[in-house]
């Protein structure tokens, strides 16, 4: 399947699908972790870009990135978006909040996705059991990570000009901290 018949098709279905190249692969419920810091981290985000000329979107609006169709947990886009539209071009950051069943595409497939997308400057895996994120941001033609992790943590995003506080992604979410590592 092509990505246009991919296009076509999935406008006929009634239920979500990304693509992931060669075939519809049907997006499927998460856990009540997953919605949570989904529905805070949209909410955060509008929040802090508010009178900006960016704006989140997601998880219902699709983005195209190296021929395949994705639908972020929440992703950036600074540049109008037509209110009819089902996909929105050149973002910016995007967010995923990974789950067990979705760390191998998450971290492999959709981040190689991500780099070959030159709007994207910034991918965000958020976790779910624990408040971190690993963070890839583009410098010229590499790409740095870091982890940020931990309550009292702030997401730097300055691709958007806004920073986010962990603790207001992460928030009513209840989470095990692991105490941190010592060496002895």
């Amino acid at each position: 399947m092509t990505l246009a018949e991919f296009l076509a098709w999935e406008e006929r279905q009634e239920l979500r699908y990304e693509f992931d190249g060669f075939a519809p692969v049907a997006m499927t419920g998460g856990t009540a972790a997953h919605d949570r810091i989904t529905f805070n981290l949209r909410k955060v985000l509008d929040a802090w870009l508010t009178g900006k000329p960016c704006q989140p979107w997601g998880p219902n609006m699709k983005i195209i990135v190296d021929g395949h169709a994705r639908y972020p947990d929440a992703f950036v886009v600074c540049q109008p978006v037509p209110l009819t539209a089902t996909i929105a071009d050149n973002p910016v950051a995007v967010f995923e909040v990974v789950s067990e069943g979705s760390t191998s595409t998450d971290l492999i497939d959709k981040n190689q996705e991500y780099r070959a997308t030159p709007s994207i400057q910034r991918y965000v895996i958020l976790q779910q059991t624990r408040v971190a994120a690993v963070v890839f941001a583009r410098r010229g033609q590499d790409w740095l990570s870091e982890i940020v992790a931990g309550p009292d943590k702030i997401l730097q995003l300055p691709e958007i000009d806004i920073e986010l506080p962990l603790a207001e992604v992460y928030a009513n979410v209840v989470v095990e901290e692991k105490p941190p590592a010592t060496t002895e």
